[in-house]
């Protein structure tokens, strides 16, 4: 959808999307001095097919969403982005609320409750922070992660079937009691106040996001099954993982695998792994610096790479069937063992992450590393990051 569009959609729909800015600023400002440590950002990003100025933002969505929000996918963010404004950070749209400016259609008054400033005429003019894109998307991203935190309870409370991302984009276009006053969470013609025409909006707003990000995502050679479990792996077959029972130790323990150090829980987690597969772990490495990512967990001792098969390549045949069956048993095992998340094939899983389009949740290097790589997409290597 082009920005020419938005403005039929944003004055047939009414609210672009619930005013709630102080229950969500708090939660993002909450999980962000909590010092908690984010989970990657995931969804592999074709960073050549992005329009200009997506490609020269993406490492900065990518950080603040893995700095404040990792539950965001960094692709959904993009395509929103071409959906609403065809990324021209100056396009306009009227409205019911006074007008909405900015690479996300933002009104005034959400724009000043996230910290923004008030405009000083209609339109904004070329000065205002609305209209520069660092500060749009910055403040942006803690709105739509907004909508997705308070949204989400509400899915899971009434078992919608609406994909919580999808939920938020029509939050964004059509206000978030669509989604609340509907039977699916995506409003059909005669709920929650949509005429047939609105509810037809909302569908090709959700396809032309959904037709974005499928056109902008990564895809790697072939490796093997794509995020898929092959057949014949039965980890209730392997040895079960013994619990770790201690509690947070910090970079304390000698590294088994390095000359540093890991926590009490990795060093347990690493030992079991390596316990349970023996020679199908064909090097490891937990403790190392990692000055170029910052949120990385090795350098605290709480992260690990597992190699089946030599470094920097797409591992095949046996070694790409081991490093399936040691991601899966991480998985399964998880609680016992304290994972935080696994990567492993181009794919991202944590306890909250339920199967997207494969196993876990497609992955993108969080604007760091280069998801068609072996070593970044981790297709030579399974990441492993423990919870303490």
């Amino acid at each position: 959808m082009r920005a020419r569009h938005v403005v039929l959609l944003l004055g047939l729909l009414g609210a672009v999307v619930m005013v709630v800015p102080v229950v969500f600023v708090a939660v993002v400002t909450a999980a962000r001095s909590a010092g908690e440590q984010p989970a990657p950002a995931r969804a592999g990003v074709a960073t050549a097919k992005l329009p200009p100025l997506a490609q020269s933002m993406l490492p900065l969505v990518a950080t603040r969403i893995s700095e404040t929000c990792p539950e965001l996918s960094v692709l959904r963010v993009l395509a929103e982005v071409q959906a609403e404004s065809g990324w021209d950070p100056r396009a306009w749209s009227e409205d019911v609320n006074g007008g909405a400016a900015g690479l996300l259609q933002i009104n005034q008054a959400n724009w000043i409750a996230l910290g923004g400033r008030p405009w000083t005429s209609t339109p904004p003019p070329p000065t205002a922070d609305i209209s520069d894109p660092s500060t749009h998307l910055t403040l942006g991203i803690d709105f739509l992660c907004g909508n997705l935190r308070a949204i989400t309870p509400h899915l899971k409370e009434t078992g919608k079937s609406v994909a919580p991302m999808d939920a938020v984009s029509v939050c964004h276009i059509a206000g978030c009691s669509r989604v609340t006053g509907s039977r699916t969470g995506i409003p059909q013609a005669g709920e929650a106040g949509c005429d047939a025409r609105c509810a037809s909006l909302v569908r090709r707003y959700l396809d032309n996001i959904r037709r974005y990000e499928r056109d902008w995502s990564a895809t790697p050679g072939e490796t093997g099954p794509p995020g898929m479990l092959p057949p014949g792996i039965d980890v209730g077959q392997l040895a079960s993982a013994n619990a770790y029972t201690g509690g947070p130790t910090g970079c304390t323990v000698p590294d088994p695998t390095t000359a540093g150090c890991v926590t009490a829980a990795t060093a347990n987690g690493i030992s079991e792994v390596q316990r349970a597969f023996g020679s199908e772990v064909r090097s490891a490495g937990c403790f190392a610096p990692r000055p170029w990512n910052p949120t990385s967990d090795h350098p605290q001792g709480k992260g690990c790479d597992i190699f089946p098969d030599r470094a920097g390549i797409f591992p095949a045949g046996e070694p790409l069937r081991a490093g399936w069956r040691m991601a899966a048993w991480l998985r399964v095992n998880a609680e016992a063992l304290r994972v935080k998340y696994v990567i492993w094939q181009g794919r991202y899983w944590d306890p909250s992450t339920g199967d997207q389009g494969g196993w876990g949740e497609p992955y993108t290097g969080g604007g760091v590393y280069d998801v068609a790589d072996p070593t970044g997409g981790h297709y030579d290597h399974i990441h492993v990051s423990f919870r303490e």
